[in-house]
């Protein structure tokens, strides 16, 4: 499990990075709070996690410095979660892995499922490097454009999501 310093035992940092992020389900929440969610249930509604799987990883990232939970409902307590600066600094991982996933994992016929642009106003490409201006990208400097297909994906998901949740509750009823 991540977070678990099981690599402590060694001096090589892709080992010990691989021991904090080196799962889907962290990868993925990290991806959506990168995409501004912050709320449990859409982070688990757009990355597919159970709530017990969602809800370990949360912890475990929590506790692994990579995110900071604040209440933002009493009655029901419920929390919002953001970006720690150590999270943040994980962006350009996945802009890495978005640039691998479009080139090997994808047809181009499929497109880019979001285009950045960046600050100069260009598209940014996959990095790391603007395609337009050559230079490094950063996050504060990008603004993403979810294709269209990729925003019917991720609507679809939400919907089911909350389909699926109003049938289990109509059960408890």
């Amino acid at each position: 499990m991540p977070g678990s310093n099981k690599s402590v035992e060694t001096l090589c940092p892709v080992a010990r990075a691989e021991d904090l992020v080196g799962d889907r389900w962290t990868v993925l929440i990290l991806r959506e709070l990168f995409m501004g969610l912050r709320r449990f249930d859409e982070i688990q509604a757009q990355t597919g996690a159970t709530p017990q799987m969602a809800a370990t990883r949360l912890k475990q990232m929590e506790a692994d410095g990579l995110v900071v939970r604040t209440p933002y409902s009493k009655r029901p307590l419920r929390y919002a979660y953001q970006l720690s600066a150590k999270g943040e600094a994980f962006y350009p991982v996945i802009l890495a892995l978005r640039a691998w996933g479009e080139q090997w994992c994808k047809s181009p016929a499929e497109g880019l499922a979001v285009r950045l642009i960046h600050s100069c106003g260009q598209p940014a490409g996959l990095g790391p490097l603007c395609d337009g201006c050559g230079q490094l990208l950063r996050r504060e400097d990008l603004v993403g454009e979810q294709s269209p297909a990729y925003t019917n994906e991720r609507d679809s998901r939400l919907e089911a999501f909350r389909i699926a949740r109003s049938g289990a509750q109509e059960k408890q009823d």
